[in-house]
């Protein structure tokens, strides 16, 4: 697909939005300044300023004799780039790639973007309304270049929009600092008469490198197409996206679930042609007032199921404040993964933890009650009970040993044993009675001891004796003695697991 660009210019940037912040300034001249060599330099002046004869680089006291009690403000020299950041910003609602073009514009890569809105010249005049809308002074063009677009913003009057492949004739009646060239470049362009890019364009290359070296050269190919110019996007546009600008502001539910629906139907469709799943996805809302709404869901296995998507996004539609209307919506899949099709067996229909009706049911859950609050266990190759188990990564993961069964262990196991206090004969016999958080249990069968030693490669200490008890209400319980009888000292008693 061809390239465009649109390049924005900020005219009036730091003076603009001081303007919308202080509106009393609207209509008064005022300039900001900052000291260089002992006097107070002029950096920026609003439009009202600039039409007095007030001017950049004019010193304060200068621009005081031209307009009596103007109004010097001091400047910061970071507003720039905090500005044209948050602007760049905002623009993502009409590309994901967006680049600051400092001191004082923007660069956006709308490859593919414009027909969204009806076309180059709707999709520009809308870009350009709504900063004006904003109270910025602003001049756009759209080009299949950035040099190009950069060169018609600020050195055309009128035109806006640049036709395929017509870069090398909008160029023609352009000066020369239209191709963004040094200062010392342009000075010998000018001394020696060459004032309009028409009067070098056609030149011999060697010739012009020559004269003038090799920049000159890269910025007329740059600008003319012959070289790609990259940028650096603000933020890094994710590969699988789809965007959805609305023709008429979106204020209800309906109209919401409408758009998710529409752009998950694009989304998993060009995921199953590439036999991919998505694991994070972003539903991103952007509204009128410039603030964006947003809900992310995952999944435990790659899907491009969107109606199981959507059910997942449906648990937190009501999230979403439309307040004054959303004009954009744009959904993201952040993560992606391979997904190839399950070989099922013509016998089997479950395929247990492969089983895509139970992904997606532990996907629904989670998305209701959070994904740290569902937990899959497996065996731990350790004989302490309470390392013999470990928490898996991912429901895929792989068990590296198997589960005990030669001895039975409670269905609930405690993180840690609970002291409780015992009636129990000695030395082995296992306890009569004992009394769990203020409750006496009397012991009716039991069974045991079964004999644990503790890790020594791991830690010392006392080994455990286990038994297995039915209180005369039928609950049993895994209790365990720690060490021996020895002497007139009794061993603790700890309660560990219970049984269904």
């Amino acid at each position: 697909m061809p390239k465009r660009f649109v390049t924005i210019w900020f005219r009036h940037l730091k003076t603009d939005w001081l303007s919308r912040r202080q509106p009393e300034l609207l209509h008064m001249p005022f300039v900001l300044a900052l000291p260089d060599h002992g006097r107070m330099i002029v950096t920026a002046v609003n439009s009202v300023g600039e039409k007095e004869g007030i001017n950049p680089g004019m010193a304060v006291a200068d621009a005081r004799a031209i307009v009596p009690g103007l109004k010097v403000i001091d400047d910061k020299t970071e507003w720039s780039v905090r500005l044209l950041n948050s602007l760049a910003k905002y623009c993502i609602r009409y590309t994901p790639c967006v680049a600051i073009d400092g001191p004082d514009g923007l660069i956006l890569d709308v490859t593919g973007c414009a027909h969204l809105w009806g076309g180059d010249l709707l999709y520009i005049t809308a870009i350009i309304n709504r900063f004006k809308g904003f109270g910025y002074d602003v001049k756009a063009a759209v080009a299949d270049t950035i040099g190009s677009a950069w060169a018609i913003t600020r050195f055309h009057q009128s035109e806006m929009v640049i036709q395929k492949d017509q870069q090398s004739y909008a160029l023609l009646f352009l000066s020369p600092a239209a191709l963004r060239l040094q200062q010392e470049t342009l000075e010998l362009l000018y001394k020696l008469g060459l004032k309009q890019i028409r009067i070098f364009i056609g030149m011999p290359r060697s010739v012009l490198k020559r004269r003038f070296g090799n920049h000159l050269l890269q910025r007329l190919d740059q600008a003319l197409g012959y070289e790609e110019e990259k940028i650096q996007s603000v933020e890094e546009p994710q590969p699988y996206h789809e965007w959805l600008p609305c023709p008429e502001l979106i204020l209800a539910r309906t109209g919401i679930e409408i758009a998710l629906q529409k752009l998950l139907e694009k989304l998993s469709s060009r995921l199953q042609q590439e036999q991919k799943g998505a694991r994070l996805v972003s539903f991103k809302c952007y509204r009128i007032d410039g603030k964006i709404q947003q809900i992310d869901i995952g999944t435990n296995r790659p899907s491009n199921n969107s109606k199981h998507l959507f059910k997942l996004f449906e648990l937190k539609l009501d999230t979403i404040e439309p307040d004054l209307g959303i004009e954009l919506f744009l959904l993201e899949a952040n993560k992606v993964e391979e997904l190839l099709p399950l070989q099922e067996k013509l016998w089997a229909g479950n395929n247990g933890l492969n089983n895509v009706k139970f992904s997606e049911l532990i996907d629904r859950i989670a998305n209701k009650v959070g994904a740290n609050n569902i937990h899959r266990y497996l065996p731990d190759e350790h004989y302490w009970p309470e390392r013999s188990i470990r928490l898996a990564s991912s429901i895929d993961e792989t068990a590296t040993t198997t589960w005990r069964v030669d001895k039975p262990r409670p269905i609930q196991l405690l993180a840690q044993p609970e002291r409780i206090d015992v009636t129990a004969p000695i030395p082995d016999y296992p306890p009569m009675l004992f009394r769990y958080k203020g409750k006496l249990h009397k012991i009716a069968k039991s069974d045991g001891p079964e004999r644990i030693e503790r890790e020594w490669w791991i830690e010392e200490g006392l080994h455990r004796d286990y038994y297995n008890v039915e209180d005369e209400d039928g609950c049993r319980y895994w209790l365990f003695r720690l060490g021996h009888y020895a002497g007139d000292k009794n061993p603790q008693w700890f309660i560990h697991g219970f049984f269904a």
